[in-house]
């Protein structure tokens, strides 16, 4: 048997080796005549597997380690009997924790109480649910805004999108790319869009980077019309980002919401597992990583003696010292050229659950909170 994988795809070396060859390749190097024999392949977002890679070779399975299958041909696989898995919600946790520590952030650094600041979140799924969990810990009030959900399940505890540029305070995006139909999501947040938000609302994007008409930002920013946005993901990445944009935005980063050392196990464990039900492996049918090679942070511990101040602040600070979400800013604006480097070098954080809080000093309402965040929390005497 053989296999190729994307050589980034993490926990992966010496997994596969008792039952197959594999060849270990960067994303760009995986070509057609390299699978051409191969039984499976297993890619991240940078292999595009539709006919011209896939069409006359012996590929049976097709695994992604990400949620999106926007680089997958899934009904040209499905046509040609090719197989296919994602890893839905692998890194959901990590990305809320990417918007957990933005809000945050936005809130200190200009002093915006989130109580009761309204969020709109469109896109509801694995991602956007646990958003709104972690929203509402900190106090927020959030809207949801998903329009095929609404339409299978009924539209109670939806709302639509002209309700959200009423009410919402901050705008988070938590979709798919789709290009076209009734649901189409390619530059959604366009002009018109931009142009119907209050003017005092903040964008967060760490979806796709199409699902924002980058441009219309830009003239957004450039023109006061809304306050600020936050970009993880961008049109033409990696190769090309706006780099007028990038210095306009409150924060900007690699297309890295989603890399925490938790949500690359998650994401290697589902494809290593439906690689096994596909091709039959049954000692990998329920493999999973071994504990010990989730490495601990580097200091698990957070002290915090809570004096004055709002909720927020400590909040802020606890997140802080376990994810600082700047220095991923600071390392893109530092090169905005090392964009795809940067992610493939990246040092995998840890999620809020890894870390414990001691905290002296602090309210019930924000030891409940850290909780809720994820964080295990004491409470010092």
């Amino acid at each position: 048997m053989k296999i190729v994988a994307d050589r980034q795809i993490p926990f992966l070396n010496a997994v596969l080796e008792p039952f197959a060859q594999v060849v270990y390749l960067d994303g760009e190097e995986i070509t057609a005549d390299i699978v051409r024999d191969a039984d499976a392949l297993l890619v991240r977002t940078r292999t595009r597997c539709d006919a011209s890679l896939l069409e006359g070779s012996s590929v049976k399975f097709v695994g992604t380690a990400t949620i999106g299958t926007d680089h997958i041909d899934t009904q040209w696989c499905e046509s040609a009997g090719i197989a296919w898995s994602n890893a839905p919600g692998c890194n959901a946790d990590a990305v809320c924790q990417y918007i957990v520590a933005s809000l945050l952030s936005v809130s200190v650094r200009h002093g915006i109480p989130l109580d009761d600041k309204v969020l709109g979140i469109i896109g509801v799924g694995q991602v956007g649910s646990r958003v709104a969990k972690a929203a509402k810990t900190l106090g927020m009030k959030v809207l949801l805004c998903d329009p095929p959900r609404a339409e299978r399940e009924g539209r109670k505890g939806f709302s639509s999108l002209s309700t959200l540029f009423q009410e919402c305070d901050f705008f988070t995006f938590h979709t798919p790319l789709e290009k076209s139909g009734k649901h189409a999501t390619w530059r959604l947040a366009n002009g018109g869009f931009l142009s119907k938000v209050k003017p005092h609302a903040w964008l967060i994007n760490s979806s796709r980077g199409a699902v924002v008409d980058n441009t219309a930002l830009r003239i957004a920013l450039r023109s006061n019309s809304i306050a600020g946005a936050v970009l993880d993901v961008w049109e033409g990445e990696p190769d090309q980002i706006d780099q007028e944009l990038l210095h306009l935005l409150e924060m900007a980063t690699p297309h890295i919401a989603g890399y925490s050392l938790e949500g690359k196990a998650n994401g290697t464990t589902q494809i290593i597992r439906a690689l096994a039900q596909i091709l039959d492996v049954k000692s990998l049918k329920s493999w999973q990583i071994p504990a010990d090679e989730l490495s601990p942070p580097r200091d698990p511990l957070i002290r915090i003696d809570a004096g004055s101040g709002p909720d927020e602040l400590w909040l802020h600070e606890a997140v802080f010292r376990s994810y600082d979400v700047r220095a991923d800013d600071a390392d893109l604006r530092h090169d905005p050229s090392s964009f795809e480097l940067l992610r493939s070098r990246y040092a995998f954080r840890r999620e809020f659950p890894a870390f414990k809080v001691e905290l002296k000093n602090g309210s019930p309402s924000l030891a409940e909170k850290l909780r809720g965040l994820g964080f295990a929390v004491t409470v010092a005497r």
